[in-house]
């Protein structure tokens, strides 16, 4: 099969169009005929050698596809989410643990979802990725309620533009940081108050208490050091701050006398390295609680710009530009 080759870890152009050997089925798996690929952060990690994936899974790029099931394996019935049974032919969305760039990946049943009906397979694979790792880290993991108030750092992005639209309907007040140019655009994805990222670090705290009139309840940052200090002065008593992402450093000051007294949840996660049984958990929840409101209209990706597969090492260098609202995926 084509895929996606990286013989030596480095710049885009370390990529390249090459043949890999189909994948070979473990007990409960689908194998999918590969449509299209979303293109991740942690996508241009692993080409520079900074994040292998996990033992005993693919060493190919991609984490997020959308395709065709071709087959399934032994224990795959009812395996997906909701207990889902898939056939030949089903158009299916999947969260992987690598194999994305080729056009065949195995994926465990529990980490495929139904296509929501006719949304185009490009935009399908802008959505697992994406969408789960904010669902975990806001609803999950965050904790968000009802009425709270909620902040985005990096918001632009395919997982920013994602949390937003998740938050909406659900904070009280939604707060966005991004780039000065992104800015407009993040109030079409549910952002109440936007702020210049650049101001972050000495402004966030008064921006959300002069918007909200308190301190924030849940702050989903993709940052990391160089925001610590200004997450920690912003949050409300109880407040939770959810850091999944060094975009900005991996050390920062943290007031543990603020820490103390406001009885703030500090929380790290990361997606990618959680079990089988944990991603299924995950998936689940996410089919039960947000899917339907793909079909309402609610949640949608957010698609950037599309590039075949060849062009990988272009679809690189763009989202490390930072120049992208949104997802960027690779068609077949």
């Amino acid at each position: 099969m084509r895929a996606i080759v990286v013989e030596q870890p480095g710049g885009p152009e370390a990529m390249q169009l090459g043949t890999m050997p189909e994948p070979s089925l473990h007990p409960g798996d689908l194998l999918i005929d590969v449509r299209a690929a979303g293109v991740n952060r942690a996508d241009l990690l692993q080409r520079m050698g900074f994040y292998p994936p996990p033992e005993g899974e693919s060493g190919i790029l991609g984490l997020e596809v959308a395709g065709e099931v071709i087959s399934a394996a032994p224990g795959a019935d009812g395996a997906g989410p909701l207990g889902a049974t898939y056939q030949r032919g089903d158009r299916v969305m999947a969260l992987l643990a690598g194999g994305g760039y080729a056009e065949r990946v195995r994926v465990p049943a529990a980490q495929a979802l139904r296509i929501p009906d006719g949304l185009p397979f490009a935009q399908a694979a802008a959505i697992p990725e994406a969408f789960l790792t904010a669902w975990q880290n806001l609803m999950l993991l965050g904790g968000l309620q009802r009425g709270e108030v909620a902040v985005v750092h990096a918001a632009g992005s395919g997982v920013g533009t994602a949390a937003l639209q998740i938050c909406r309907g659900v904070a009280s007040a939604v707060f966005a940081t991004a780039s000065a140019g992104k800015l407009a655009a993040l109030r079409g994805f549910g952002a109440t108050h936007v702020i210049d990222r650049e101001q972050v670090p000495q402004t966030l705290a008064s921006a959300i208490r002069d918007g909200a009139g308190r301190g924030a309840d849940v702050i989903l940052d993709l940052v990391g050091g160089s925001y610590l200090e200004a997450n920690i002065e912003a949050l409300e008593m109880h407040g939770r701050l959810v850091c999944i992402a060094t975009q900005g450093g991996l050390r920062g000051e943290l007031d543990l006398l603020a820490l103390m007294h406001k009885r703030l949840r500090v929380i790290g996660s990361t997606l990618r390295t959680r079990t089988a049984s944990e991603k299924a958990q995950l998936c689940d929840d996410f089919a039960r609680r947000a899917l339907p409101r793909f079909a309402r209209g609610e949640l949608r990706p957010v698609l950037a710009r599309c590039f075949p597969l060849a062009e990988a090492p272009a679809a690189h260098a763009l989202l490390a530009s930072n120049g992208v609202v949104g997802k960027i995926v690779l068609e077949m």
